[in-house]
């Protein structure tokens, strides 16, 4: 059996490859259907063939896959290789390493440094979020070597403020960290607009060449933990530095 091909979103900033992925797309079925990327409910060899299709769709092969055992925390890990870490966030500047973060309504962010040769991608939910990742993530960017003037940053899809309700303790920690700008009040209730206060953050790092998807994950496109009561699959977003065809200054 031939897996279905994934349907892939792309950032017009970011000249390196990269990825946000849909559910179309992949092998998975049930609630699951489609390119379900995370095999801890879903059958695994089913996830494996779907992980495969999306690396192979950006030239990579599955074993050159950096991921994480995300915990909705602020560690940012520089990596040389694939493997398996726990944290929110992967730094490179290996060639050949396709960093991997999955979502189901928090906010993937992917950065790259074609001049540098330097990646990142992190995992922004509203802790992330609020303990200001994005900032991390370019922190540790320029540890490798990375400029802010050079950084692109995209913003995927992610639970949009119209659908994100939250509680008064969660909106007074974004007020707290200075974000808040994106606490809505919409019909006496609290909301937040996770994509612009991501974009908030990186600008805050020095970042101003930002792309933002406009795509909310509650649409059928993707897969949504809040609109699905908690069983669905999960998006990843990846991006990488390709092994042949570097020069240091795009692909």
């Amino acid at each position: 059996m031939t897996t279905p091909s994934p349907t892939l979103l792309t950032a017009p900033n970011l000249s390196v490859p990269h990825a946000f992925s849909t559910r179309h797309g992949g092998e998975s079925v049930g609630v699951y259907a489609g390119l379900n990327l995370d095999d801890r409910q879903d059958d695994k060899a089913v996830v494996a063939r779907n992980r495969a299709a999306l690396a192979g769709a950006l030239g990579y092969g599955a074993e050159q896959v950096a991921r994480l055992e995300q915990v909705h925390g602020t560690d940012v890990l520089q990596v040389t290789g694939a493997g398996v870490w726990t944290g929110d966030a992967l730094v490179t500047a290996t060639r050949g390493v396709l960093l991997a973060i999955g979502t189901a309504d928090c906010y993937p962010l992917l950065l790259a440094d074609p001049v540098a040769g330097v990646v990142g991608a992190a995992h922004a939910g509203w802790k992330g979020t609020v303990g200001h990742i994005g900032q991390k993530t370019v922190e540790a960017m320029l540890d490798l070597g990375a400029t802010r003037d050079h950084i692109h940053a995209a913003i995927g899809p992610g639970i949009c403020g119209e659908q994100y309700q939250v509680g008064a303790e969660v909106a007074a920690q974004f007020r707290e960290a200075g974000l808040g700008e994106w606490v809505l009040e919409q019909g006496g209730r609290t909301h937040l607009d996770l994509a612009g206060a991501n974009r908030a953050v990186l600008q805050g790092a020095g970042v101003q060449n930002i792309w933002l998807s406009g795509r909310c994950s509650t649409e059928e496109d993707f897969y949504s933990f809040r609109r699905d009561a908690g069983q669905t699959g999960r998006m990843w977003a990846v991006i990488g530095l390709p092994e042949v065809g570097w020069r240091g200054s795009g692909v």
